[in-house]
This record gives C-alpha cells, structure tokens and sequence, in this order.
C-alpha cells in the first residue's frame, strides 16, 4: 500500500471519528436542550415569578441538565383559560392556576377557592397538607392526565372600590370586577352585587375607565397591578383564602422518568412553601404602606359577609358533594 493510501484511510478514519463524536455531542445537547415553558400571568415583581426562575434554575442543576425552563409571566403566552388548555395541547408544560380554574375541568378542586371555606391561613394551611387534597389533585389527574404538584398561598381577596364597603347591604348593585370563574363570583351574588368577568391585564383599564366601580384581590396582587392607584378603599373582607396550583401537563409528566417525575414534586414543593411565606411577609407589612399612598385601608366585620355566603357553599354552584365538604371543614378542627 502506498504511502498517499495510508494517508488517506488515516484521514478517513478520522473524519470518521470526528463525526461520531459531533453525533454523540450533537445527541447530549439535543437531550440538554429539553426546553420546558412555564407560563403564569402574574407580574415579574410578584414572588410567584420569582420562585419560578428559582424552579426552573433547580430543575436545570438537579436533572444534570436534561431540562432547562423557560419562564412566561404577565399573560405573554395568553390568559388564564389560554395557559390552562396549553396544557393539554402540550403547548406549555407548566402552570400556575386558580383553584377555580382547575375546578372547570373536575369539579371537586375547586372547593378551595369558595368565599369563605376557609377559617383562616391556618386551616388552609392544613388543607393543603392534607390527604383530602392529595385524593383532589389524584381526581384531577384521572380527569385531565395533568398533574398537581403543589399548592401556593396567593392571599386573603379583599375588595377595592371608591366607596367604604362596611356590610354586604353596601355591596348591593356593585359592579365588581371577577375572575372568570364561577367561583369568584359566589360571594359578590350573595350580597347582591354584580360579578363582572374581565381579564386579569385588563383590569387596570377597566377601573381607571369606570367600566367597573371594583374588583377583588390580594394586597401583594392589588400592589403588583397597581389597582390601588384607582381605588380609594381597600376593605379587607377576605373573602376567600385563595390557592394557586402549580400544574405540569400531562403529555410532558408522560416523558418524564420517575426520577425526573420526583425531582419536579421537590422543586415545586419547595417553590411553593417559598411562595406562601412571601406572601404572608408581605401581607402583614401592605396594610401599612397602602395607607402611606393615601387609600383607606378599611376593617369590615367579615362574620356577617361570612354569613350571607355560607349557604351558597353546598348550593346550585357547588361543584363537590357534602362527604368532600364536611371533610375539609373537619380539618384541623
């Protein structure tokens, strides 16, 4: 064999080696490059965003790289009813959403975000610690194929408006602004008020513009959105002790190794617990610096919104049975 032979079957082979190695390279960031969305329509100032980054950092270092995650505030990849459907079209992989959003798609779940339902933080907390909730969330997986991770403490709802609201008579013929949602709109109905489905980045507008006199939100929220900035009264009924749900979708939880299915429930776990403890912070300092912008911060008597509500609870818009009810009232009784 000459030598210009040798030389061309050792070039050949290289190259040959060359492109064997660029496959298995090109394999490894191909399997690195698993690109996950995580879509939410809070704003990136809210811890809920923030602790989403966090995930999605935990999930990229403790899978070795196997997944990274992408993170979609503020309603950039739709609203609330859009990111939920992403989820069985495979189009966003993780959620945050309303218990009452969930509870479109399987009823029972959506119980936790009824006016009312709760004592306090304290029950609630119980609630979502509790065997009651783990059977929920299994329903809705059986239902859907997506799956609950984990509960997050969103807060205590109260109602903004630019009237004193002192008693539910006061709320007669209001037009408030709700979630779209049938559940939101059960403590407004029991008073006598006007729910009014707007979404969630058009709320603002809609306040300044008079469209609606009020809306319903937590104190980290009604800062984040700014509402207080067209409202004059924050009355703290909290009215409804409210949850999100961190979702995966089923068709991405169907590729995941049970390995990797673990880690997820951790991170978000994790997430969650952080979420909670952000928001109660900031719960207890809001009152305050509400009234350092100049909106009346108003103390209602909650027992008697409590009591015009509680009999709406097991009514036409119950979409759970008295067992599930008297369950989760029994809890941490």
């Amino acid at each position: 064999m000459s030598h210009k032979s040798q030389r061309h079957i050792k070039m050949a082979r290289l190259l040959t080696a060359t492109l064997i190695a660029a496959g298995i390279g090109f394999t490894a960031a191909a399997q690195a490059a698993e690109n996950l969305r995580f879509a939410h329509v809070y704003e990136t100032s809210e811890p809920f965003h923030k602790w989403a980054l966090w995930a999605a950092d935990e999930i990229e270092e403790r899978t070795d790289g196997r997944y990274t995650m992408q993170v979609h505030p503020a309603s950039s990849l739709g609203k609330e009813e859009d990111i939920n459907e992403g989820l069985e079209l495979g189009t966003v992989d993780v959620i945050y959403t309303g218990t009452q959003f969930a509870g479109r798609a399987y009823g029972p779940i959506g119980i936790a975000g009824a006016a009312y339902m709760f004592r306090d933080f304290d029950h609630w907390q119980a609630f979502a610690d509790s065997d009651l909730f783990k059977e929920i969330s299994q329903g809705y997986q059986d239902q859907t194929g997506n799956v609950p991770l984990a509960l997050n403490y969103y807060g205590e709802r109260h109602v903004t408006s630019n009237e004193a609201i002192n008693e539910p008579a006061d709320m007669e013929g209001l037009k408030i602004r709700v979630p779209n949602a049938p559940m939101y709109m059960m403590m407004p109905e029991a008073v006598g008020a006007n729910p009014t489905p707007i979404a969630f980045d058009e709320v603002y507008l809609a306040l300044q513009q008079g469209v609606v006199d009020a809306q319903e939100n937590p104190l980290p929220t009604i800062r984040a959105k700014a509402f207080h900035e067209v409202q004059d009264y924050i009355n703290l009924t909290g009215h409804i002790t409210d949850s999100l749900i961190t979702i995966v979708g089923g068709p991405r939880w169907n590729q995941l190794s049970e390995e990797d299915r673990e880690i997820f429930r951790e991170v978000f776990q994790e997430a969650a617990e952080n979420n909670t403890q952000d928001i109660l912070k900031s719960e207890e300092e809001l009152v305050a610096w509400f009234e350092e912008q100049g909106n009346t911060v108003n103390e209602v008597d909650r027992d008697i919104f409590r009591e015009a509500v509680v009999p709406a609870h097991n009514g036409d818009a119950a979409t759970w049975d008295q067992e599930t009810y008297d369950r989760l009232q029994a809890i941490g009784q």
